[in-house]
């Protein structure tokens, strides 16, 4: 029971910090040019270049990359707060 709800909490902390990166970067192209804008384009790339590996009659290509900016962090933190509020000493 407590393997299911650690891995419900990594999951929502992960979606959570996917859609303030997304809003974070919705946000800096409503913005006009300024110093602000390029504060909520800031970003950092996680993840690794696509591999492939080539078998003759199979073609596979993987790879994986993570944009995390400034508003992502922010909303990590917040969902955080709430699974902890929400939860409390229930895990």
């Amino acid at each position: 029971m407590r393997k299911k709800k650690l891995g419900l909490i990594f999951v929502i902390l992960f979606f959570g910090t996917i859609i303030g990166s997304a809003l974070g970067s919705l946000i800096a192209y409503v913005l006009p040019e300024g110093v602000v804008k390029q504060f909520f384009l800031r970003s950092v790339t996680i993840g690794f270049d696509p591999v492939t590996l080539n078998l003759g009659i199979l073609n596979f290509t993987m790879g994986f990359n993570f944009i995390l900016n400034v508003i992502g962090v922010v909303s990590f933190f917040f969902v955080a707060y709430f699974l902890k509020w929400y939860y409390g000493n229930r895990l």
